[in-house]
């Protein structure tokens, strides 16, 4: 019996997910140093909320106070073989920009031999007409710093003291986990799959001993690898858990990664980040060769307001 990968081109022949690479890496700047200077009302994002990556955008968009400067529109969480739409809908809607149909028509006006997947979030020039970032991880950097007087100065969520230590284990969580769910969840064969998902679970074990100690990451300040593991953590027992068959435990069942996920959640503005239904929608509805019945699940009932006790930690 043959087993069709949900993303063909990026399957390798022992069956493992392995993802493509972003298409455009050009940069804001707050000193002019690029051809895109940090200018209010220039740039707009394209995100879906569905998506881990794009979701870690928009919670830096907020964080540094760019709400304003830089405006964004949701995609429709249901993507179908025509990529990414512009639809009206509960919580997403059509694109004020450029009236594209599709996001795969920004992707073309930047590069009309563009053949590889059209993917969330975009950074869009207006002025330009062209896109000029689809890293996440650029954008968040953008966000924090090539905004200039644009943005908040605090909170500063890529600090330079713990740089290479923050980059380290920012890299870790992407491997291990981030990325480490999608290769469990993509996985075509067995022995893929099993070494994706005990990938998952180590990962996890290590960071809730790290956390045993300390509120956040690095101590009592939130920086960037927190985002980034928290919208792992946040789809975890509402899709990773069952989807992606990365079932060995819940979030639940991590004490410390439960607590640590509910006290991000729990902060100013998160919340507004976060749309459960967008996230179950596409992932049960839009991986079809995953869950060809593209049926929904009700649960689980995630009580995402009960008090945490993380801030009992003084470090």
């Amino acid at each position: 019996m043959s087993h069709s990968a949900q993303f063909p081109e990026e399957a390798s022949d022992e069956g493992e997910f392995e993802r493509q690479e972003d298409a455009f890496r050009e940069f804001v700047s707050a000193d002019r140093s690029t051809p895109y200077p940090a200018t209010a009302g220039r740039y707009h994002l394209y995100v879906s909320l569905a998506c881990p990556w794009a979701s870690r955008t928009v919670i830096a968009r907020k964080l540094k106070g760019l709400e304003q400067a830089v405006g964004m529109t949701v995609v429709d969480p249901i993507r179908d073989e025509r990529g990414w739409a512009f639809r009206d809908g509960p919580g997403y809607g059509k694109d004020p920009i450029n009236n594209f149909a599709f996001l795969s028509e920004a992707y073309f006006a930047t590069d009309p031999g563009f053949k590889s997947r059209v993917t969330v979030p975009v950074l869009w020039d207006k002025q330009q007409r062209r896109i000029v970032n689809n890293s996440e991880d650029d954008i968040c950097r953008m966000f924090n710093e090539g905004f200039g007087k644009l943005a908040n100065p605090e909170p500063n969520i890529f600090p330079k003291e713990i740089e290479s230590e923050h980059n380290k284990l920012s890299a870790f969580i992407y491997e291990n986990v981030n990325n480490g769910v999608y290769k469990a969840g993509f996985a075509v064969k067995q022995a893929a799959y099993d070494k994706a998902c005990r990938t998952v679970f180590s990962a996890l074990d290590e960071l809730e001993a790290r956390l045993a100690k300390k509120r956040y990451l690095f101590g009592n300040h939130i920086v960037e690898a927190d985002w980034r593991l928290f919208c792992t953590l946040i789809r975890f027992d509402a899709v990773y858990h069952g989807h992606f068959k990365c079932n060995i435990r819940r979030i639940l069942d991590f004490p410390n990664l439960e607590g640590y996920l509910l006290d991000l959640y729990q902060q100013p503005g998160i919340s507004d980040t976060v749309n459960l239904d967008h996230i179950k929608r596409h992932y049960y509805f839009t991986h079809d060769e995953i869950n060809p019945t593209r049926i929904v699940p009700l649960g689980p009932a995630l009580d995402l307001r009960k008090p945490h006790g993380r801030d009992k930690l003084k470090y």
